[in-house]
């Protein structure tokens, strides 16, 4: 049986031409515009580790936040759905690239540590339920890299 299909667009256009193209890997700004209908757009650029603007946001970093983004919308998802009030969620996630000798490379692994406050609900389960988002996240499913949880909940003491 197969399920439903979503299909997500976008544009993605460089903008980084300084007048001579790619005649060099020194001679081009690595500038981009992703665009999604109806949404504002996006400047990205490459990690200023190839050249590119540190003040724009880069592939790597929308990797992590895409796949720390997923976790948090199913653990929430999951938390209502088992009655676990969650009144403040923060994750400060990391990725770690490892580039080989022939600049070519892959993601080892994202590391996603969510700091989550509860108000109502059982601790060992808030807990639980993040490998439960985990095992749902469309992005965590999509990746062939280790995603490691180190969760954190903090109960809110009651009154």
């Amino acid at each position: 049986m197969t399920g439903r299909v979503h299909l997500y667009e976008a544009s993605v256009t460089w903008t980084g031409n300084l007048g001579q193209g790619t005649s060099k890997y020194s001679a081009y700004d690595r500038s981009h515009v992703a665009r999604v209908d109806g949404k504002p757009d996006l400047a990205l650029s490459a990690d200023p580790a190839f050249l590119g603007n540190r003040a724009m946001y880069n592939p790597e970093e929308l990797l992590v936040v895409a796949m720390s983004s997923c976790h948090m919308l199913w653990y929430l998802h999951l938390c209502a759905n088992s009655k676990i009030l969650v009144g403040a969620y923060e994750d400060r996630p990391s990725g770690r690239l490892i580039e080989s000798k022939d600049g070519k490379g892959h993601f080892e692994c994202i590391v996603l540590r969510p700091s989550v406050t509860i108000e109502t609900g059982d601790v060992q389960e808030a807990l639980r339920l993040h490998q439960n988002a985990h095992e749902a996240c469309f992005i965590a499913n999509s990746v062939n890299f280790q995603v490691i949880l180190e969760p954190s909940i903090q109960q809110v003491p009651k009154a």
